[in-house]
């Protein structure tokens, strides 16, 4: 039988600094993801997200979390993909963190996004988990730029881009929640990146790249 982690090596895919580790968003951990997001991953009065998801009711959560990462599993291809992977702190679940991207192979540009539980905010995890993300693009998927972006109102998000060595490109007005709202676009290359302390490992990485365009002429096999 075939495992799933074959047939969608994202789900395979696992990136391991530290105390750190990113891995791949199985149907197992989406239940864990829903009910961290259900616990809180931002004041009542705020508003981080571009989409408000984190407004679902608990009971609803767990249905649309399963259906946000299913519906991006099933339009996964080299054209255009999404990694969500889940964020384990010391080997506790703590968030997600994403990357997306379209014409990947011809751009070799993808967004960042993330979320964390809040009772793991305000220790640096944030900034790990990007930093760890953007050395992943760069050094193992051949990204040349990461963009990003936060709302003005969201000095939290702004400063883990900060940190990781983002620098400002542009702004846009949009409605949030039926208010307008400043989004802030941010910029990241190869020499600005700040680093995170420990270095990467990465278990997964050849499947991966074949899934997503990369190495296609390369023999079927890890590396």
């Amino acid at each position: 039988m075939t495992a799933i982690d074959v047939v969608l090596p994202l789900l395979g895919l696992r990136i391991t600094a530290g105390p750190l580790e990113l891995r791949g968003s199985t149907d197992d951990l989406l239940g864990p993801l829903a009910d961290l997001a259900s616990a809180g991953i931002h004041a009542p009065e705020a508003m981080p997200f571009f989409v408000p998801w984190s407004l679902t009711p608990p009971p609803a959560m767990p249905l649309a979390v399963a259906r946000y990462h299913w519906g991006k599993r099933a339009e996964f291809s080299p054209a255009r993909w999404t990694a969500d992977l889940a964020v384990f702190w010391r080997g506790e679940l703590a968030g997600s963190q994403g990357f997306s991207t379209s014409d990947y192979l011809t751009t070799r540009t993808g967004e960042t996004g993330s979320w964390l539980g809040r009772r793991f905010q305000g220790r640096g995890i944030g900034t790990a988990m990007r930093q760890v993300m953007c050395a992943f693009a760069f050094d193992h998927l051949d990204a040349e730029y990461v963009t990003s972006g936060a709302f003005a109102d969201n000095p939290a998000s702004l400063a883990v881009s900060r940190k990781t060595g983002y620098v400002g490109n542009g702004w846009r007005r949009v409605e949030r929640l039926g208010k307008p709202a400043t989004i802030r676009g941010l910029l990241l290359d190869p020499p600005s990146l700040i680093r995170y302390e420990h270095p990467l490992v990465v278990d997964g990485l050849a499947p991966f790249r074949r899934s997503i365009g990369l190495d296609a002429d390369t023999p079927a096999r890890e590396k």
